[in-house]
């Protein structure tokens, strides 16, 4: 469902000529549909399910191609991630037994996934973003090795000036910088496909926009990123801020459009609107390996590929988007609805989609005047409402309405997606099943994502750092595997976060992030008083820019007490008695090696930093003593099991 070969388009001549053939594809498209070419009467429906792989420990596990390469799976790819895969599901016509079989499927494509990934130590995932991924699994080496993959990383960050910077605030904040456009591989998605009439693709388009927001809302699954809660569908955020090429340094009074967009207004007759539209705003990135003069093709009776626009269409992101095809000859149109993520459960996936093609089904007929009661910016602005709360915020709906979205959804669209699955023929039994699920769990206000927060609240005071991320991950593997959907979910333990040494195997692991600091121009009283509040024994000192410069330790406050002329005076700033240029680590640091240089340089602490001299953490004598008694406690309990 997607060109798979690209090659970089360079600019000149070759640039010009793979432009000509993006607008000589829209000129055979506008004949097609001049001529009443496509196919009409029948729906289809599709999915492609992205998946992610971890190890043992729950880490990211970057093995997606050497799985591919044991499934010999036609309906598997690779994703730009080493630790991601892709299944696309057959399509099917969208009557009947189509969500049994949809779920028939997928169970299937992941039982191969499993069987597959053990043989190589790994296990299959399905959620919005992996809770265990960190910034260091989002550099180039963990790009799959394909040319395409790393075009796309060089075009793209080229455009950005080399920088990506990404902000999100949701309970926690995040911000950071970066230099690949690996970040897209932190999200995980269900993207469902849905054939339309094009006669019908306006009215469509404008509803799969405006029920972007409930469905998501019901559906959101990605509520955590490095430790951080930010928004309920945080992949929204994280996917706007990476494929994005504006540039760095536009004027503030310019409107800036970007290549992952929800959109900008109501499609009024056409989806050659979207095309003209896209082609008018972003250059041409890549040219298509197929070269065809597709208006001359269609002129002659013959049906094109449209391989120019296609490869077009593939690097730009709208959230609904709109895609052409071939099926048994015949030319179709479809929305691809791209805002929906992985998991939590397959029976969830399954619940989602239901609810969104249910809607997509009877929604045109039942307010064919859409557009004339709900403004354009209002259904903008309940997607990015519902990505931030999920099920929690109100939405703005017909008429000038404003409505809590649960209420929404339990009294208005649920009733109206189960009459569309009911139109089109769907088993009753399964619409049954599937949309008790998403009442049920829109009642309960547990989605995926929700269930993460509280995960996160129950374990907060409890093991280090990545003794939690790793339990929000095995506590989803293991209740995927159960099968039974999200709101029935109980909150993740502790004790799932698996074999306790697998969390203290680097620095970064289990280091200290909230930290208390001062500047070098500080009153040293100041610091006294700090450590004495907070009974800490050592306070690193930064600069403006967050940079390490030194360190104040008990130690030497000690030693000032004990000097009778540096006690004497009034202002004795910090950097007069700290400790310049102290030992430190990254956190990348193995453990042992990390108590190697304390012991040989007799430290009772390691401020922890980035390679570019940023302070990030501290660990200290107090985190080895809690490692050694975990292992004394495991010892003890081993003996007592021998005996």
């Amino acid at each position: 469902m997607g060109i798979q070969e690209m090659n970089q388009a360079e600019g000149g001549p070759e640039h010009r000529a793979s432009t000509q053939g993006v607008l000589t594809d829209l000129r055979a498209l506008e004949y097609m549909l001049e001529q009443q070419m496509f196919e009409t009467g029948i729906t289809r429906i599709g999915a492609e399910q992205e998946l992610a792989f971890v190890d043992e420990a729950m880490r990211p596990a970057p093995l997606g191609p050497e799985v591919l390469e044991i499934l010999n799976e036609e309906r598997a790819t690779t994703e730009i991630g080493r630790f991601n895969l892709e299944f696309n599901c057959t399509p099917k016509t969208f009557t009947r037994s189509v969500l049994s079989d949809l779920h028939q499927e997928l169970d299937e494509l992941m039982t191969k996934a499993q069987v597959a990934s053990e043989q190589m130590g790994a296990i299959p995932i399905l959620i919005g973003i992996v809770p265990t991924l960190q910034q260091e699994h989002l550099s180039r080496e963990y790009i799959t090795p394909k040319p395409r993959y790393y075009a796309l990383d060089e075009r793209i960050t080229q455009a950005r000036g080399g920088r990506y910077d990404i902000r999100i605030k949701g309970i926690d904040e995040i911000n950071f910088s970066h230099d690949s456009v690996m970040l897209e591989a932190l999200n995980t998605s269900l993207q469902l496909h849905y054939q339309v009439d094009p006669e019908d693709f306006a009215i469509s388009f404008n509803v799969a926009q405006a029920i972007t927001a409930p469905v998501l809302a019901a559906a959101a699954n990605s509520a955590v990123l490095f430790g951080k809660r930010l928004w309920h569908e945080t992949r929204i955020a994280i996917f706007e801020q990476t494929v994005d090429t504006s540039g760095q340094d536009i004027p503030m009074q310019r409107d800036v459009i970007k290549r992952v967009r929800f959109g900008e207004r109501w499609v009024e007759s056409s989806v050659l609107e979207l095309f003209r539209a896209d082609i008018a705003r972003f250059r041409n990135m890549f040219r298509a390996d197929a070269v065809e003069d597709s208006l001359a093709l269609v002129q002659s009776g013959e049906i094109p590929k449209l391989h120019a626009l296609q490869t077009y269409n593939s690097t730009l992101y709208r959230w609904n988007r709109p895609c052409y095809g071939i099926t048994n000859g015949k030319p179709h149109l479809r929305i691809e609805n791209r805002v929906l993520p992985a998991g939590p459960t397959i029976i969830d996936e399954i619940a989602n989609s239901a609810f969104w093609f249910g809607l997509m089904k009877r929604m045109p007929k039942a307010y064919p005047d859409l557009t004339d009661r709900l403004l354009f910016a209002d259904a903008k602005a309940n997607f990015v409402s519902a990505a931030r709360a999920g099920l929690d915020f109100k939405m703005r709906w017909l008429d000038g309405q404003v409505i809590p979205v649960r209420d929404l959804i339990l009294g208005e669209l649920v009733p109206m997606a189960i009459q569309g699955l009911s139109d089109a023929q769907i088993n009753s039994v399964d619409i049954d099943r599937y949309m008790n699920i998403i009442s049920e769990r829109t009642e309960t206000g547990r989605n995926g994502a929700r269930w993460m927060v509280s995960s996160v609240e129950h374990i907060h005071d409890h093991g280090t750092r990545s003794e939690r991320l790793s339990t929000l991950t095995a506590g989803t593997i293991t209740r995927q595997q159960e099968g039974k959907p999200v709101h029935e979910w109980s909150v993740a333990e502790i004790r799932e976060s698996g074999e306790w040494r697998h969390h203290y195997a680097t620095v970064g692991q289990y280091m200290q992030t909230e930290l208390f600091t001062v500047r070098e121009d500080e009153l040293i009283d100041l610091a006294a008083s700090i450590m004495d509040w907070e009974k800490i024994r050592h306070i690193p000192v930064e600069d403006a820019e967050h940079r390490l410069v030194g360190l104040v330790s008990y130690r030497a406050l000690l030693r000032l007490v004990a000097d009778p002329v540096k006690r004497k005076s009034d202002s004795i700033a910090v950097e007069d008695i700290m400790e310049k240029n102290p030992l430190c680590v990254l956190a990348s640091t193995p453990t042992m090696e990390a108590i190697k240089l304390m012991k040989e340089n007799k430290a009772s602490c390691l401020p922890v930093v980035q390679a570019d001299g940023k302070l990030v953490g501290i660990v200290t004598e107090h985190d080895y003593m809690r490692i050694a008694g975990k292992l004394l406690e495991d010892q003890l309990q081993g003996g007592n099991n021998s005996m």
